[in-house]
């Protein structure tokens, strides 16, 4: 297992939800996080701010710098990735978690929403991939972690919502993709997905409400599981589609009812996964 004291972790989407809990989970660490988003301000239905999160990273042990940075901008996200690596001197971990969602029907799916789905999710994904690999380069263990599923063509995971699987199954792409191109530098690039439902604000204010989340687990599963995945050695860990709780049992971790919204409930699976 690597250490991750002094290590620099660029987020994207780490304001809330899984980006941050992953950020918290290894600024316990002593490692350095990046904390990217676009919400500067209080906002009344979503909890927190890029500079709030950076604030709890450090109470928890790591240091911590924030930038505002949408995704889409190609030259905010360069400003973020190369002052966040002058910061810290450069840059071992990028967590590809900013993500959009719309689970609509091709009739009912805008055509605004489409395009954010894929500017964010897939065009996101590779842009911030494309500046930190330089930076990459530089550390002794570096990794590429992107929050999407596993490929899986079969067409019932199009049917309902054509637009959305092809945004994140852009990203999931993306792994398969760079895992081989990036072989040769020992950059691990691997995607993570719950199997569950994850209790966050997307869950809460799209799809579904109270009942959903009810039935899901906490983000600190996922955040955990990153945990392991990113202290695997990059050069033989690659190329891979893990699943949380399948990491947490090949690392002894059999107990998950911790990790339950309401303890004893029946959980939701996620989608993606048959």
């Amino acid at each position: 297992m690597q250490s991750f004291k002094n290590k620099t972790v660029f987020i994207t989407g780490a304001t809330r939800g899984i980006g941050k809990e992953i950020g918290l989970r290894l600024a316990k660490e002593g490692a350095n996080i990046i904390v990217t988003g676009k919400s500067t301000k209080p906002h009344p239905k979503l909890e927190g701010t890029i500079h709030s999160s950076a604030e709890e990273m450090i109470e928890a042990g790591g240091k911590a710098i924030a930038f505002e940075m949408d995704i889409r901008d190609e030259g905010q996200v360069i400003h973020a990735i190369n002052e966040g690596a002058k910061t810290f001197g450069g840059i071992d971990v990028l967590i590809n978690n900013a993500s959009a969602i719309s689970l609509s029907d091709t009739e009912r799916l805008e055509m605004k929403r489409f395009d954010l789905m894929h500017q964010v999710n897939t065009r996101g994904t590779y842009m911030a991939s494309k500046y930190a690999i330089p930076h990459l380069k530089g550390s002794d263990n570096p990794h590429i972690l992107n929050l999407s599923p596993p490929l899986n063509m079969a067409a019932h995971w199009f049917a309902p919502h054509v637009g959305y699987t092809m945004a994140k199954y852009g990203m999931s792409l993306c792994v398969l993709g760079m895992s081989e191109e990036l072989k040769k530098y020992e950059i691990g690039v691997n995607a993570l997905w719950p199997a569950t439902t994850i209790a966050t604000a997307a869950i809460q204010n799209l799809l579904g409400g109270d009942e959903v989340v009810k039935r899901s687990r906490k983000p600190g599963i996922v955040s955990e599981a990153a945990y392991y995945i990113l202290g695997r050695n990059s050069a033989t860990s690659t190329g891979n589609f893990f699943i949380d709780e399948e990491i947490l049992k090949e690392e002894g971790i059999t107990d998950l009812e911790q990790y339950k919204v309401n303890p004893g409930s029946e959980l939701l699976r996620d989608l993606f996964l048959d």
